[in-house]
């Protein structure tokens, strides 16, 4: 009997200890403020295409004639390939250079930094890439 209790107690621990570093690695919620809405138009700097999360470069002109880059955070390669953009070179994908509309919600620490909720591409297109807010808030 104390056999089974034993292991039952070690599969619920583990069990516990690798829901850990899943739920630390979706702390959007922690890092982008879904009450602060935000869009930008700019050119694209570049499009990092990296696993866990791409990384879209937008430079865009602010009111006083300077420029600021600002990096949205968003899906996996896998994710946004299913939404029709593609890597740099592509047919209908992403090229430097490019004007686009990002739209998301910004960082909490005030650095220009955004995640994306939709992008407008220079041919109309929109592509949404938001699956909503990860931690269920």
């Amino acid at each position: 009997m104390n056999f089974f209790k034993v292991c039952g107690a070690l599969v619920v621990f583990g069990w516990v200890m690798a829901a850990v570093p899943a739920g630390a690695h979706h702390s959007v919620n922690a890092q982008y403020d879904f009450d602060k809405p935000i869009e930008f138009k700019g050119a694209v700097v570049k499009m990092e295409f990296v696993n866990p999360h791409s990384m879209l470069h937008l430079e865009v002109e602010n009111a006083d004639g300077t420029k600021t880059v600002w990096k949205f955070q968003s899906g996996a390669i896998g994710a946004l390939r299913r939404l029709g953009l593609l890597r740099s070179g592509a047919e209908g994908g992403l090229k430097t250079g490019q004007i686009v509309t990002a739209s998301g919600y910004a960082a909490r620490n005030g650095t220009p930094m955004g995640f994306l909720k939709v992008l407008k591409m220079p041919d109309g297109r929109m592509i949404t890439t938001w699956f909503g807010d990860p931690n269920g808030n």
